[in-house]
């Protein structure tokens, strides 16, 4: 059995300052295209969404930021939900903009022939920095549903020189301590071409930015049997992974809980972002939630989330890198993975339920919120008003 005392220095420190960001439309309603379920006590704004978001934070104890998303988590005065939230040891995040649910997107936003939907995008996420300024965010985070469903719809070439004409100017208008954060998705909500589908291209346009625009990774982003790991490599060595998204799919961007679909590919992501250096409180890259959950409990799928993602890391952090640059060196192949496989079969629970006891919290977070009586509370005092929801 592992345990804290087998750690080294650099070992522990990466798990002790390990930090994910939960993304704050987790709390709320959601589901498929085709029907969002309600479910009793879901928050009806974000403040009810800090809450939970503290909950979390509450029995895992590496949860202490989250992602905001606008308009959906838009309130009169952004200075007093960031209070509201240092008073329960939560920061505000990345700063999210939508642009893909509003009439007016219909063919597109930053890339849209339209002149005025254009200029409407652009415009949204200017406010979207004023966010940032009020929240104290550093990030301001696009994800663009823009792209044709049919060949011939529109220029490809025209709509990437539109999107770069855009993004030069939301670029512009960032303050000098705040960054963009581009992501990518290979396909959905457009079938024939998407216009932001891949690294490469993400990776071409925030260099042709400046050094403060970086690239964001979700896993569930990609085409499948990917080798999402290389990706995270070529990234980072080109200095441009800003942050890494977490979530599990089975066929496509199916937002489920990280680690539930393929805990390996999880182990072996972590493994090339802790033999780089990237984990860590220093680390240039943020790590986040970004999922949904349709079916089960939300406060209870981020709380396993972060588990996973923390499980994962331990393993990572677990794989004897001399045993295995020895071995590599060698070209024995068979000793390099066994090295690897070592670390992932070996159980890290007990391990980490040590970890959480030396920081004065419950060993067992699940058992420890399910006790807690805060999901009954919340359904009974939650009655009225609208819950929070993404739509469909």
């Amino acid at each position: 059995m592992i345990l804290l005392g087998d750690l080294n220095r650099e070992q522990k420190k990466i798990l002790t300052d390990q930090t994910i960001e939960l993304p704050s439309w987790a709390f709320g309603n959601s589901g498929t295209r085709f029907k969002v379920f309600n479910t009793p006590g879901t928050p009806r704004n974000p403040y009810e969404k800090i809450d939970d978001v503290g909950q979390v934070h509450k029995y895992t104890g590496i949860t202490p930021r989250v992602s905001l998303h606008i308009p959906w988590d838009e309130v009169d005065d952004f200075s007093e939900l960031k209070a509201y939230a240092e008073e329960r040891g939560i920061t505000l995040g990345n700063i999210n903009s939508n642009v893909f649910q509003d009439d007016d997107y219909k063919f597109g936003s930053l890339t849209n022939a339209n002149e005025k939907c254009r200029k409407k995008a652009i415009d949204a996420h200017l406010h979207c920095i004023d966010v940032m300024r009020a929240t104290g965010s550093d990030t301001l985070k696009i994800w663009l549903g823009d792209g044709t469903n049919y060949p011939g719809q529109d220029s490809m070439w025209e709509r990437q020189e539109r999107l770069l004409d855009s993004l030069k100017q939301i670029y512009a208008a960032l303050d000098e301590d705040q960054k963009l954060l581009l992501e990518y998705k290979f396909f959905e909500p457009a079938f024939y071409h998407t216009d932001v589908p891949d690294w490469g291209t993400a990776l071409m346009h925030v260099q042709a930015l400046g050094e403060r625009a970086v690239v964001c990774l979700d896993t569930g982003h990609h085409a499948p049997n990917t080798n999402v790991e290389f990706i995270v490599v070529q990234l980072l060595r080109a200095g441009r992974l800003g942050a890494f998204d977490f979530n599990s799919r089975f066929y496509a961007d199916d937002d489920l809980m990280v680690g539930a679909a393929d805990p390996f590919q999880l182990f072996r992501i972590l493994n090339e972002l802790v033999s780089a250096g990237a984990m860590g409180a220093d680390s240039p890259v943020n790590y986040m939630l970004d999922q949904c959950h349709n079916i089960e409990g939300k406060i209870e799928g981020e709380i396993r989330s972060a588990l996973n993602v923390q499980e994962a890391t331990a393993k990572a952090v677990l794989v004897d890198r001399e045993a295995l640059k020895d071995a590599q060196k060698n070209n024995d192949v068979l000793a390099a993975n066994q090295v690897l496989m070592d670390a992932f079969f070996t159980d890290v629970r007990p391990l980490l339920a040590e970890l959480r006891e030396e920081k004065g919290m419950d060993p067992d977070p699940m058992r420890a919120f399910k006790e807690s009586g805060y999901m009954s509370r919340i359904e009974e005092e939650r009655i009225g008003g609208e819950q929070a929801s993404w739509g469909a």
